[in-house]
């Protein structure tokens, strides 16, 4: 961490530190060290950093939304409830030997354009990108207005009686002809984690009401009993590849973000460390996603999980970083495992049917240098 020469601050910048405060308390996942220096970057008005673009990125933020699940709705669900969250498998297309197309077949890796008629999804992950970039935008800057704007659209998406969502995902990735609704749509809802270190950003901030925060965490406690009581949240934690994973990443942030710390440590013990034992093989393959027909995609997903995982893991006093299975594989070796094929001094041997994107297993390869230095990382 960068020291500051006091002879050097101007009075100005020491009063900004003061109000600003230095770190943020109350973040599951994010790196406070690295969210302090790109605020001293800020204050030091360096033209060329990260802080800088951060800050642009909250001031587009501000013209976007507001987002709600009752917005732009072109379907209800079955329950004809308007704030029922809805939408439908991506890889089932419609029987071409059925005059009705129903019950629909799958086809892995090949999204159908028609899910992209329903808007629910888009409205809660556009909720989630948003509410982060603006409350990226006041930690760096103290601007009280990406705080307001960060509370007004967390009240219309979880609070307002008249456009909060429902915390369930009862219809999530249904299938026509087949199902109103499966356990496997609860992955929709993973980007939902950055609700809390938002919120942990916007501590401080007169404009984050105390309302809107017990009404938030009100939300995610009523959708994290969900999960674990309902028939869908039941078939999901049951699921043994990057679904189960997801699963578990959800309900141990969430619990931890409503004060359920024994849950979470019990999900994390008693369930997410036996997922080792199927997931990754001794050499460190993920067995279970390089099968997909977008393997690349699937593996750096499922990986990127784990490491969200072990960091939860760090506030439960366990080391999941270096826990390993029977097979003396873990992170560390799904990770060792990888490297060759992210430097392109391996061909990737497995089936990829979408463009081989870099930027997951570039932020994997970042954080594994601090967690794993003994790793060789000189071919990437």
């Amino acid at each position: 961490m960068r020291l500051f020469n006091i002879s050097l601050i101007s009075f100005s910048l020491l009063l900004c530190l003061q109000v600003y405060g230095q770190e943020p308390s109350g973040l599951l996942l994010y790196d406070a060290p690295s969210l302090k220096a790109m605020k001293e970057e800020f204050l030091q008005n360096n033209k060329a950093g990260t802080a800088l673009k951060k800050i642009k990125q909250a001031d587009s933020a501000m013209l976007k939304g507001p987002f709600s699940v009752t917005f732009e709705k072109t379907k209800l669900a079955p329950s004809g409830d308007i704030h029922d969250y809805l939408s439908q498998a991506p890889y089932w297309w419609a029987d071409p030997s059925k005059k009705n197309g129903e019950p629909y077949i799958r086809k892995d890796g090949q999204r159908n354009p028609e899910i992209y008629r329903l808007h629910d999804r888009f409205q809660l992950g556009n909720l989630s990108v948003v509410v982060e970039d603006l409350s990226m935008g006041y930690f760096i800057s103290g601007d009280e207005k990406y705080a307001k704007r960060a509370n007004e659209l967390l009240k219309i998406f979880f609070i307002d009686p008249a456009t909060a969502m429902n915390p369930n995902l009862k219809y999530a990735q249904y299938i026509p002809g087949l199902n109103d609704g499966r356990g496997i749509g609860i992955i929709e809802t993973r980007g939902l984690i950055d609700i809390p270190e938002s919120i942990a950003l916007l501590a401080g901030s007169k404009s984050l009401k105390e309302e809107t925060i017990a009404g938030v965490k009100k939300w995610f406690s009523d959708y994290l009993f969900w999960l674990r009581e309902s028939p869908n949240g039941k078939s999901e934690v049951k699921e043994k590849n990057n679904h189960g994973t997801n699963y578990d990443l959800q309900v141990i942030d969430f619990a931890l973000f409503t004060g359920n710390k024994d849950l979470a440590k019990d999900i994390l013990t008693a369930i997410t460390i036996p997922r080792l034992e199927v997931q990754i093989d001794p050499d460190g393959r993920q067995p279970l996603e390089t099968a997909r027909t977008n393997s690349w995609d699937y593996v750096n997903m499922n990986l990127d999980a784990w490491f969200k995982l072990a960091r939860l893991s760090e506030h439960l006093g366990i080391d999941l970083w270096r826990q390993v299975n029977s097979k003396a594989s873990g992170i560390k070796t799904a990770v060792a495992w990888l490297i060759p094929y992210a430097s392109g001094e391996k061909k990737w041997p497995y089936q990829q049917l979408n463009a081989f994107g870099k930027g997951e297993v570039n932020s994997i390869m970042q954080r594994a240098r601090v967690k794993y230095p003994d790793l060789d990382y000189s071919k990437l």
